[in-house]
């Protein structure tokens, strides 16, 4: 349980962070992109959380943006529609429309949580 805290506290930090630009940004650079690159910071705390941080940090990473890309796909596919999803907080969820830029932004965020990983394993050795 102790190794999960640092994750459950960030994902808790995140998630508030994620709701304030959904609330309070509109249109813009931070909520167009800077969610989608968080969003993985996000799915990256509640993943570790639940499996005790103790996997292979890179590979959880990875198969985090193959998630999101697969996600992203769905969207192109066109998921909600096809399927007549109608609740709000669903289609939002699943979302609804395709940006290839969302997948560069998953990207960065991954790469921004590898830094991360990267920089916490030579600090922790030193």
């Amino acid at each position: 349980m102790k190794r999960r805290i640092p994750y459950i506290i960030l994902f808790v930090v995140l998630v508030g962070v994620e709701v304030v630009i959904a609330l309070t940004q509109h249109g813009n650079f931070i909520r167009n992109y800077g969610g989608d690159i968080i969003v993985m910071w996000v799915l990256y705390c509640l993943v570790q959380a639940v499996l005790g941080g103790k996997n292979n940090h890179y590979i959880v990473n990875l198969c985090l943006l193959a998630f999101a890309f697969a996600v992203e796909l769905v969207q192109l596919w066109g998921f909600a529609d096809r399927f007549g999803i109608e609740n709000p907080f669903l289609r939002t969820l699943i979302g609804t429309s395709f940006a290839a830029e969302d997948l560069l932004c998953y990207a960065a965020g991954t790469a921004v949580t590898c830094a991360g990983v990267f920089v916490y394993d030579r600090i922790k050795q030193d």
